[in-house]
């Protein structure tokens, strides 16, 4: 074939994809190439977004030539990996729930990813997966539901202390009580100056267990009072006696009022039947 020849071949070339298994190169290819098609793009930079879904895939041709490519939908089919996404840096939505991954190896490579559905796979280490997703700054929603590593203990909190850009986890708003307990399971030294802080200044809240515990001297209270205070645990026989001790210990509230029978009325100050001076009454409660 001529030179001239060759630089009349369709503008959906193929020589630039890497190679994959000669089973799935077809399929995929085209996939690929159908949608280009659909969606008439003439060059590559022009492709913001592919539907490559319900496609049974198991593999996919290297998207990296893809510069601008923000959208990107492959869920309901049967990949295991992803190492087609190398390049695309621009990517903010990728659809891979219901395939069969086991691995996402690479995702750490989409530093402008938005959205991530990753449900209904065969995901099973929560560790890896987390290293794959903690450099991704703009990750704000981001599903794991319905994949082996979602049934361990914690597996919500672990997730979100690890990827506290997070906004919504599957399907679920993360909430700020969530936050504050991730804090206090996994980072025990943060919750220890969260709780020595006070009206907005840092207290003393360093504990020695070699050293003595300071406490101020009580007053000795009275011996009526010894079964009231909260240090005796005598079990009382009655339980009347312990209510009426109880008793003796609450706060005493007064209140005082005037005796208005000891008030002189306007015609008993004229007349001056009585001389009786004013009295008040006093009533205490406990």
């Amino acid at each position: 074939m001529s030179r001239n020849q060759k630089s009349s071949l369709p503008i959906f070339p193929c020589a630039k994809l890497q190679k994959v298994s000669e089973n799935a190169l077809p399929s995929s290819l085209k996939a690929l190439e159908d949608q280009l098609k659909i969606c008439g793009h003439k060059k590559d930079i022009d492709v913001l977004e592919l539907f490559l879904s319900k496609k049974d895939l198991t593999e996919v041709v290297d998207l990296s030539r893809f510069k601008k490519l923000r959208y990107l939908w492959l869920h309901h089919n049967k990949l295991q990996g992803i190492s087609f996404l190398t390049r695309n840096y621009c990517l903010a939505e990728l659809y891979l729930n219901h395939n069969a991954l086991f691995q996402i190896e690479g995702l750490h490579n989409l530093p402008s990813l938005n959205i991530l559905l990753l449900h209904h796979n065969e995901l099973t280490n929560i560790d890896a997966t987390v290293k794959e997703l903690k450099g991704m700054q703009n990750l704000k929603t981001l599903s794991l539901y319905q994949n082996p590593l979602s049934q361990y203990n914690l597996y919500r909190l672990y997730i979100i202390y690890h990827l506290p850009g997070l906004e919504l986890l599957d399907r679920k708003e993360i909430t700020a009580k969530e936050r504050r307990n991730m804090i206090t399971i996994f980072n025990h030294k943060k919750t220890h100056v969260l709780q020595s802080i006070a009206f907005g200044k840092r207290a003393d809240a360093s504990w020695n267990p070699k050293l003595a515990i300071k406490q101020k001297r009580v007053k000795k209270l009275p011996s009526d009072f010894a079964f009231g205070d909260n240090l005796d645990k005598t079990v009382f026989d009655d339980p009347e006696d312990a209510v009426f001790v109880r008793s003796t210990k609450r706060s005493l509230m007064t209140f005082t009022s005037m005796n208005w029978d000891t008030v002189l009325t306007r015609r008993e100050k004229y007349e001056k039947k009585k001389s009786s001076a004013t009295q008040m009454l006093m009533v205490s409660l406990r």
